[in-house]
């Protein structure tokens, strides 16, 4: 279902990622202080890296609803995308700060203090950011948003990064110091890798892809179907932004007149632009000799 404004379930999944993310940020940065934890320590940056990117995300997904203009005339859906892209850099430059500060931990022999508190936080970040996660993908599929996909990504991540910081912090109050700082360089790579995903998944919007074939082969079914079409050929069609735009060229009858003629490409049209996450159609009509 095509929507123009943004949603109560859109604006729900980006305030619990900025105040949930705001909250487990101050948490982890006090912990990870208290007991000198570099991999909760590293996990805090990450948090704040999605505070400003959940802050992103809100300000995308307002300006992709907002009305077409003169200086935008096929709308402002590359927004999401673009925000997603920022979510990916913010990634990366968090996964460099991480290793860099693991390794300097491991050069300097900076060891972490044991404890029981810690054990709590992390695990209690691992429950808050599984529901994250599963609200947020929940919502992003639901209304088709790149930018909440790519959040729902980054929650599904911090899953697993709670989940190594755990493993660190009771290797440490087992008498295995050295695992923080290790757990924490492995943290630092795969949040890199899980910016390069995100901002591989949304350049692709920016870029002008196409659309899966699975999906112009069903439209291109749909438009066989409609009475007065004879044949469907040339059908191409791309992203812009998160909207997919399309155009088909269909043969009918030469012996029609042209108010004819159009009524059959105003239908195609609208069965065309009645697809979810189609935007436009363009519709060239060709003549054609029918025995």
């Amino acid at each position: 279902m095509k929507s123009s404004t943004l949603t109560r379930a859109e604006g729900l999944a980006i305030w619990l990622g900025i105040i949930g993310n705001a909250l487990l940020f101050g948490g982890k940065i006090v912990i990870g202080l208290w007991f000198h934890s570099i991999a909760i320590i590293s996990d805090s940056l990450n948090s704040f890296t999605d505070i400003i990117a959940s802050l992103v995300v809100y300000i995308s997904i307002r300006t992709s609803y907002q009305a077409a203009d003169s200086q935008h005339p096929y709308g402002h859906k590359r927004a999401q995308p673009i925000a997603g892209l920022i979510v990916a850099i913010f990634t990366g430059i968090v996964g460099f700060e991480v290793i860099a500060q693991a390794v300097n931990r491991l050069l300097t022999n900076d060891r972490m203090q044991p404890g029981l508190l810690p054990i709590l936080l992390v695990l209690g970040v691992l429950v808050i950011k599984l529901f994250m996660h599963l609200y947020v993908q929940a919502v992003a599929r639901r209304t088709g948003s790149t930018a909440l996909l790519a959040s729902a990504a980054d929650h599904r991540n911090d899953v697993l990064v709670s989940a190594a910081v755990l493993i660190g912090v009771l290797f440490s109050n087992f008498g295995f110091p050295v695992f923080d700082p290790i757990v924490a360089i492995l943290i630092g790579l795969w949040i890199i890798k899980a910016g390069f995903n995100i901002g591989r998944d949304n350049i692709k919007y920016l870029m002008g892809e196409a659309p899966p074939a699975t999906l112009l082969e069903s439209i291109q079914d749909a438009v066989r179907a409609i009475h007065g079409v004879q044949r469907v050929h040339d059908v191409l069609a791309h992203y812009v932004g998160t909207m997919i735009h399309i155009e088909v060229h269909i043969n009918v009858n030469q012996e029609l007149n042209v108010e004819q003629a159009h009524a059959i490409g105003k239908q195609v049209q609208a069965v065309i632009e009645g697809r979810d996450g189609v935007a436009r159609a363009f519709i060239h009509i060709d003549p054609l000799a029918v025995a």
